[in-house]
């Protein structure tokens, strides 16, 4: 997209001209956009953390037998930054911790499912196994990844994107911007879904919120076509 064109844009939400100038500025810096021909498009770690949004909203599933992943952090001495960026790294990842230095999750997950520089540091500092748990698996998915608050919050979410994407047929600048935010929150909670296999998570409300987001998602290409044009 255009500068012009992306201040424009960002005008909607109240960010001055000068202010988007310098963020596109510093993301060109950063490596995180490149201009081609004036048009800005993403680049670098933007560039692969679209790849992996967009997986989530599309997810491929490796089938589940049962066995679960385990991240065990390999022994000896570890800088704070490097502790801190693998727990940042297993939350992209989908897994949680079991106990300190043992990550976990049911082996159900492809590494598509985020930008190799997260599997990057996790394989720097861990040694993966793959085991199967003597206890049940059920209660155990509850605490880690406790999916009944995922799936509680999608219902609430799925409702507000649901009166969102109604609304867009009055292409006001209010229900463009109404719509736009709340369209990025559903985004970053289908990234946070745990995606357990549906063994351990029956409910359904994960394909139900990526429906509704591919209906939302139409209407506000569309919607913002007509709002362009008309500047």
């Amino acid at each position: 997209m255009r500068a012009a064109r992306l201040v424009q844009w960002c005008g909607l939400f109240g960010v001055a001209e000068g202010t988007t100038r310098v963020a596109l500025s510093r993301m060109v810096d950063r490596g995180e956009l490149v201009a081609v021909d004036g048009i800005y498009e993403l680049a670098g770690r933007a560039e692969a953390r679209r790849a992996a949004q967009d997986w989530s909203l599309a997810p491929i599933l490796r089938a589940w037998d049962g066995s679960w992943r385990l991240g065990i952090v390999e022994v000896g001495a570890r800088a704070a930054d490097e502790r801190a960026a693998l727990r940042d790294a297993m939350r992209h990842l989908r897994h949680a911790e079991l106990r300190e230095g043992v990550w976990c999750r049911p082996d159900n997950l492809p590494r598509a499912s985020a930008p190799s520089a997260w599997w990057r540091i996790a394989d720097e500092q861990c040694a993966w196994w793959t085991a199967t748990p003597a206890e049940s698996v059920d209660p155990l998915a509850d605490r880690l990844f406790a999916p009944r608050r995922w799936t509680g919050r999608a219902g609430v979410l799925q409702a507000r994107l649901q009166n969102v994407t109604n609304a867009l047929g009055s292409r006001g600048d209010d229900v463009i911007a109404a719509a736009f935010t709340t369209g990025a929150e559903v985004v970053a909670h289908i990234r946070a879904d745990p995606l357990l296999p549906a063994e351990l998570n029956p409910v359904g409300a994960s394909e139900e919120l990526r429906a509704a987001y591919r209906e939302y998602e139409a209407a506000f290409a569309d919607a913002a076509r007509a709002w362009f044009r008309a500047r």
